[in-house]
């Protein structure tokens, strides 16, 4: 891991006036865009004294920490692809900064709701987390509102270009400590690290002849350590939140209606669930995740209806077919791959699909030799692209919001 020395003496050698990458304000339709930067491998390498391929990676490295970002989405990565990026303020820098608390995200997030500004609306992931705090903070929550109205005040006294980079440098700041849901939290502490720090004169011989159980774990499960660890409290908070979420759908713990096939011979329950009517309960599943929209064959057919009247269905109709393809008979994979490719993935395509060039390149090489997993990258990023875009979309359209407002009474008849 790089040093957060190494990283500031990095970015302040990127950053030089002379020899550094240009700073400039880029004008767009009716706007202009201050303070950005266009990552260009020449331009990095000549910053910095490594191959295109180093360097790359280390700015990599850096972005993941925050240290400069992409104005257009909140992944913090590095392109090579002509995207505007922004360096991070030094007061937010990493190795300047101390470990940010929920009341510090709670008051941010509070001042978002606060200013009338199209690019501060809170995303879907933010407003959750809004919620949830507000829960938690419900004694302290006057207080918090209170120091998020005066930072606005604050903010409502400066210039109008300062105030919009200052704005994009707090956020990005959030979305190192506060990450995009799927994407990596680069501030947890690495497992060694922590292990050497509590004991940094470990001995590694054993004294009794006994290896120690942490040294063994690993091969004993087959895996390797996971790079990152989670703190107890953020554990425990996922458990209870996922419990809650998913109690009254487990018939242990709630008792479904009609019955409970589980404890009784009336199986008219799965018959409901199987049907293609679904109950609220069912449709308000949908929204949890898109994953229990794609298991449900009725929130399948109803999210299909719905990216068909946006003309945008190619992508689930391509992950659709490579689910298919895996449960294909051996002897129908390598036909049934061909057609796959030559529907989605050829040039010329009747329902081309949007790949990033990794995925492509990597599908492509796979079927040299196809196999039921042959799209599994292809597949991966369009699961991704819809969770992030049309997912999100379907689940404020007015298709599903009737669909979830209109309650269903199940009559049963008992014999």
């Amino acid at each position: 891991s790089m040093s957060s020395y190494v990283r500031d003496e990095i970015v302040t050698r990127i950053q030089d006036e002379t020899e550094g990458v240009p700073i400039r304000t880029v004008k767009s339709f009716l706007t202009k865009i201050p303070s950005v930067f266009i990552i260009v491998s020449k331009s990095l390498t000549a910053s910095l004294p490594f191959p295109v391929a180093e360097a790359m990676h280390i700015g990599s490295l850096i972005a993941a920490q925050g240290y400069f970002f992409p104005i257009s989405d909140h992944v913090l990565s590095l392109k090579d692809d002509g995207s505007f990026y922004r360096f991070q303020a030094p007061y937010f820098w990493p190795s300047n900064c101390w470990e940010p608390e929920n009341t510090d995200y709670a008051i941010y997030l509070c001042k978002r709701t606060m200013q009338n500004k199209t690019r501060l609306e809170l995303a879907d992931y933010e407003a959750e987390n809004l919620a949830r705090l507000q829960r938690a903070f419900t004694r302290k929550w006057e207080f918090i509102f209170m120091q998020a109205e005066a930072q606005v005040k604050i903010d409502r006294k400066k210039d109008r270009i300062e105030r919009k980079i200052l704005d994009s440098q707090e956020r990005a700041f959030w979305d190192v400590h506060r990450p995009v849901p799927g994407c990596v939290n680069t501030t947890e502490m690495d497992i060694r690290k922590c292990r050497r720090m509590r004991n940094p004169q470990r001995v590694k011989k054993v004294r009794t002849g006994r290896t120690r159980f942490t040294r063994l774990w690993p091969e004993l499960l087959g895996c390797q350590l996971d790079r990152h660890c989670m703190k107890v409290s953020k554990v425990a908070e996922s458990l209870m939140s996922y419990t809650e979420q998913y109690q009254e759908y487990d018939p242990f713990v709630m008792s479904p209606e009609p019955s409970n096939p589980w404890t009784s011979d009336d199986l008219s329950f799965w018959d409901l669930e199987a049907s293609k009517d679904p109950s609220q309960q069912r449709v308000r599943k949908w929204g949890f995740s898109l994953d229990e929209a794609l298991k449900d064959p009725a929130g399948r057919d109803q999210f299909l209806k719905f990216l068909q009247s946006e003309f945008s269905s190619e992508n689930l109709q391509f992950w659709l077919a490579v689910q298919d393809l895996k449960r294909q008979p051996l002897e129908n994979v390598a036909e049934r791959a061909q057609e796959i490719w030559t529907e989605f993935l050829a040039e010329g395509a009747s329902s081309a699909i949007n790949l990033d060039s990794h995925s492509y390149e990597r599908t492509s090489a796979n079927l040299k030799d196809p196999g039921r997993y042959s799209y599994e990258d292809a597949q991966d990023h369009i699961y991704k692209l819809m969770k992030s875009d049309s997912y999100t979309r379907y689940l404020r359209s007015n298709a599903y919001q009737e669909l979830l407002m209109a309650w269903k009474k199940v009559c049963v008849t008992l014999c």
